[in-house]
């Protein structure tokens, strides 16, 4: 029986078991809306304001749940849109399904309304090529079955991403007698790969002749769903771990053995750890400059005095930055089981072990408490920065999903913030872009909507996406938006003062006439659009209003005025040659052949 390649795709989608396609109407995939029209009991349509959102809102309902769902934009601006949240999932190794669009294929190459064919035909593909896994044009509905599993093989497989399915709009209404590729659906971890028997007893080897190791865990841990494995075979030995922002929580952060993430804003014991360890093994991780204070020697890591055990599921990340002494391509979870049947070769003793190592990363972590611990009890006005993340910890369930968009805020939490569990910290970091926070708290929201799901942004981001206020009310999707609002784009304003001696330009945010700080009136912004909210300026006043938004249960939105000038203490350094850059302002760097 001939089906239209609309519903073709549709049928897959089911197949698939996606729940959900995020996507925005346009005359290109009218189409395929109208395949849609006859599955919503399967595969549920969410039409967010802008195709950025939709974006956002897949990549961060893969981080929660692991499974992939698809978004849907027309051809030209509408699928321009998703360049952003693409290479920003695909930065952040997560996946979804992006159907794009574009001019039927008897138009192809004559200039049709919104080609790009300077240079190939239908060439929209090459616009999003360097933002996805894997781009597919196929050009006949025959082509589809083939295409999609392709699709679905390479975004899953290996080190998850995004990947585009590029469909001329008559594919959608053209019919064919064909079926779907016979195969069960694809699924994250499906095809798992592990190191060698002779490398994973090598580590083992160079692991318990290290007298200074550290674990170094990132977000392929919490993508191989190895946390369980890395809690283990950390407590079995001892040895301390330091977490990148996705790979947080992996090692509940309230666990002893837990330091905190690293690099510029890093908490100061996990930089110790990294730059004292005679042996890192990095799980997972790759070492962006950020985690690495610019890969500068002494401030967070020191290789090559430092050994180096590098395990990642992608062979590009092994050796990008570092060289290491040794490497294992293979699944996290799967080297980590690996390390600890080994381990049962070994007659080793009960109890802790690396006292020593181990006395002296909490006699740093220690020391950095008390440094900073007075001002998180600190009432002021404006609210002082540590006293949100302070109350953010106290108030928010220990189940709750905390997205965090790009700005100074992120980097309050990148210090203090103690994440319990995998994935229950969403973050814009590989390509860091503004809008993802209160975007994916939507996405994150419906992959898991039994828990609590509250979004921390700044006042620049949250103004980029306030059409996700809409989206909430129209769909029924109760978040938290809390906006750090310090009338500036802070992160940005920090480096002007730090580094061009107090010149600001375009950072601040000024009315007009008044030259007063300036920002919208967010709370009455957001009850326009049929949101409860509520402005904040009062720090003892924070807490019982968070509480109160989460109990509600419904779309809520807090505006919460925060002190500009309070930096977070960086603790490692970060540079953007050829600007000079600054000394840590707590701790200082450390060099083996110095000392």
């Amino acid at each position: 029986m001939a089906k239209k390649g609309g519903d073709l795709i549709a049928e897959f989608l089911i197949k698939q078991k996606i729940p959900y396609i995020f996507g925005i109407c346009g005359h290109g995939n009218v189409g395929m809306l109208d395949a849609l029209y006859d599955v919503q009991d399967e595969l549920k349509l969410i039409s967010p304001r802008h195709e950025q959102t939709a974006g956002h809102m897949a990549d961060a309902y893969f981080r929660v749940r692991h499974e992939p769902v698809a978004t849907l934009t027309s051809c030209g601006p509408g699928s321009s849109n998703m360049v952003m949240p693409l290479a920003l999932a695909l930065s952040d190794s997560s996946a979804f399904l992006a159907i794009t669009a574009n001019v039927p294929t008897s138009q192809f190459n004559r200039g049709p309304f919104q080609e790009i064919n300077r240079h190939n035909q239908a060439d929209f593909p090459s616009v999003i090529r360097p933002v996805v896994k894997r781009t597919y044009q196929p050009t006949r509905v025959e082509m589809l079955p083939l295409a999609m599993r392709q699709a679905t093989d390479t975004m899953l497989h290996g080190r998850p991403g995004p990947v585009q399915l590029d469909v001329p709009f008559n594919l959608f209404q053209e019919t064919s007698d064909i079926e779907l590729e016979h195969g069960e659906p694809a699924r994250l971890g499906s095809r798992r790969t592990g190191g060698s028997p002779d490398h994973v007893a090598q580590a083992i080897d160079m692991i318990l002749a290290a007298e200074r190791p550290v674990l170094f865990i990132g977000h392929g841990v919490v993508l191989s769903e190895g946390a369980a494995e890395l809690t283990e075979f950390a407590h079995r030995l001892s040895i301390p771990v330091i977490s990148s922002p996705n790979g947080m929580g992996a090692l509940d952060m309230n666990d002893p053995l837990s330091l905190g993430f690293i690099g510029r804003n890093g908490a100061y014991a996990a930089n110790e750890g990294g730059r004292r360890a005679d042996l890192v093994v990095a799980i997972g991780a790759r070492f962006d400059d950020r985690s690495s204070s610019s890969w500068m020697p002494g401030y967070s890591w020191n290789f090559p005095t430092t050994k180096l055990i590098h395990i990642d599921v992608d062979q590009a990340e092994v050796g990008r930055n570092y060289a290491p002494d040794l490497s294992i391509v293979a699944d996290a979870r799967t080297v980590l089981r690996q390390l600890l049947s080994e381990l049962q070769q070994h007659n080793l003793p009960v109890g802790p072990r690396l006292e020593p190592w181990r006395e002296l990363l909490d006699k740093a972590a220690v020391r950095w408490s008390e440094f900073v611990a007075p001002r998180f009890a600190e009432h002021a006005k404006p609210i002082r920065p540590e006293r949100i993340v302070a109350d953010c910890q106290k108030v928010i369930p220990e189940d709750a999903i905390v997205t965090f968009d790009a700005g100074i805020h992120h980097n309050w939490f990148m210090q203090f913030w103690k994440a319990r569990h995998p994935a229950q910290m969403l973050n814009s970091w590989g390509f860091s872009g503004m809008g993802f926070g209160p975007s994916a708290a939507l996405g994150a929201k419906l992959a898991a909507p039994d828990r609590p799901v509250i979004s921390i942004a700044g006042d620049g981001g949250f103004t980029m996406v306030p059409h996700v206020l809409c989206t909430a009310v129209e769909y029924n999707i109760p978040v938290v938006w809390v906006v750090w609002n310090n009338f500036a784009w802070g992160a940005i304003r920090d480096i002007q003062h730090g580094v061009f001696k107090g010149r600001e330009i375009g950072t601040g945010f000024y009315h007009g006439e008044t030259q007063e700080p300036y920002n919208p009136d967010f709370a009455a912004w957001a009850r326009a659009a049929g949101v409860q909210a509520t402005t904040i300026t009062r720090s003892e006043d924070f807490a019982a209003a968070l509480d109160h938004a989460i109990k509600a249960n419904v779309p809520y939105l807090i505006d919460v005025h925060v002190d500009a000038n309070i930096k977070p203490p960086t603790t490692g350094a970060w540079q953007l040659p050829p600007v000079p850059y600054h000394e840590p302002a707590f701790g200082e760097r450390y060099l083996p052949e110095q000392v």
